[in-house]
């Protein structure tokens, strides 16, 4: 993988400075007031999705039919009741953009390039967030990040990565989303490092409100379903350990934690009382992704949690199945609740959420 790692120490470093001185459905989800609790007190909405490659022109031209502007239609009004909407994007978006990674690296490597017109259907989709943190962010070296970024940007949403943060401001709360990656540049702090991961997590907490940790790690492919507190290797990579890293930014002020990388579904928790969701799997990935069996199921997890606390106060699961060329619709059979269920069951000890396959509601024990 492109890791542009002879900077990484020093750009840490400098990165953690800067940050000591900058500033489903209605039907699913318990009746309450939007925006509060029962008992009154007002929360946040987090909406969030897993990877996403809408289409690429290298190594040839894959782009879905019409030029993709059916790519979300089957799940699009299941995405826009959040106040903040994250996703995974994986891969640069670049007009004629020059592919670099596997060039140095042959080891079963694949890149994208995807329109930057392509922008437009994540914001009519309604993502605020999206993560950059991947080994797909240096597909087409810095030219294509930087393009991302600003592309990004110039259509109102927040990319996250490293020392890019995305920061929203929702119902007067400062909102900033961190991301990591086990692939380390300017632009994904490292997963690997726990102790730097907590103090950059604890940096920003002094000045903001609600910290949301995206990451990518983890091991990939249907042997990669279930996680253990040890450290993942995968294709020699060091992929982190994703439940200790989760569970330490928690413990260093962290209010929510995003995971995505494996390409399958994996557990989720509720850890001190915050949220973690171990991998959102594969979301919308065209032709390029081995989206078979277990590898196509997919949800929207909606999490909402206590706006001056952060502690989870329930959410819903809407089940997603991904179409052959990976295409996004919603599965009435409902199999990622029950295989989420089933996950969570067996790799979380002394749980505390509680699944219901049936509503995909969320909840914790009485």
């Amino acid at each position: 993988m492109h890791l542009y790692s002879s900077r990484l120490t020093a750009k840490a470093a400098l990165s953690l400075s800067l940050i000591l001185f900058s500033g489903l459905l209605q039907a699913q989800t318990p009746e309450k007031t939007a925006g509060q609790q029962a008992d009154g007190e007002e929360q946040l909405t987090i909406v969030a999705v897993g990877d996403i490659m809408m289409g690429s022109t290298h190594p040839s031209n894959k782009l879905p039919p019409e030029d993709g502007k059916n790519i979300f239609d089957g799940v699009k009004v299941k995405l826009q009741q959040g106040d903040v909407i994250f996703g995974n994007l994986e891969g640069p978006l670049i007009d004629n953009g020059i592919p670099e990674k596997c060039k140095e690296d042959k080891r079963q490597c694949f890149e994208f390039v995807t329109p930057v017109r392509y922008v437009n259907y994540l914001k009519e989709a309604g993502f605020n967030i999206v993560n950059i943190a991947n080994n797909h962010t240096f597909d087409c070296g810095l030219t294509g990040v930087e393009n991302t970024i600003n592309t990004l940007k110039s259509n109102n949403i927040e990319p996250t990565g490293g020392e890019t943060l995305g920061r929203l401001q929702v119902k007067g709360k400062r909102i900033v989303v961190v991301g990591f990656s086990f692939t380390l540049s300017d632009h994904a702090y490292s997963i690997n490092d726990i102790d730097m991961a907590q103090e950059i997590v604890r940096k920003l907490k002094e000045e903001n409100d609600i910290i949301i940790v995206s990451f990518h790690g983890g091991s990939e492919g249907k042997s990669a379903l279930h996680i253990s507190n040890t450290n993942e290797i995968f294709l020699g990579e060091k992929r982190g350990n994703v439940m200790q890293f989760s569970r330490a930014v928690i413990d260093a002020g962290a209010d929510l934690v995003l995971g995505h990388g494996p390409h399958v579904l994996r557990a989720l928790e509720v850890y001190k009382g915050k949220f973690i969701a171990y991998s959102l799997g594969n979301f919308l990935t065209y032709k390029l992704f081995n989206v078979k069996g277990l590898s196509g199921l997919s949800a929207i997890l909606t999490v909402r949690i206590n706006a001056q606390t952060g502690m989870f106060t329930g959410g819903t699961i809407v089940p997603v199945k991904l179409s052959k060329d990976g295409i996004p619709e919603f599965d009435p059979q409902g199999k990622a609740n029950k295989l989420l269920k089933q996950l969570t069951a067996k790799d979380i000890h002394d749980n505390m959420l509680v699944i219901n396959e049936e509503t995909g509601v969320l909840s914790l024990t009485q």
